[in-house]
């Protein structure tokens, strides 16, 4: 069973909370993530989604972030990270 969660619209400190339940409550299957609407992210969720997929790989688990809004991409390619990282399946 793949678990699906929506990214909101903001993913900075505020939404940092939430998103570490949301990722939690899923932990343990494969991910679809939505990112389609994503218009700002910030450092520490951009964390969580980077532990989380290296956790859900790490188990043998698929996590995706898939669609992607353009902001997304240009956000975490900002902090150095390729949209490729959330383009993988299964272990990296």
């Amino acid at each position: 069973m793949t678990a699906a969660l929506a990214l909101p619209n903001r993913l900075d400190l505020p939404a940092a909370r939430p998103l570490a339940d949301a990722l939690r409550a899923n932990s343990g299957e494969d991910m679809q993530v939505d990112a389609s609407t994503v218009a700002h992210i910030g450092g520490l969720c951009l964390q969580l989604l980077l532990s989380a997929a290296a956790s859900a790989r790490a188990a043998g688990h698929q996590f995706i972030i898939a669609p992607r809004s353009k902001a997304f991409d240009d956000a975490v390619a900002l902090f150095g990270v390729s949209a490729e990282t959330f383009e993988s399946e299964g272990n990296p």
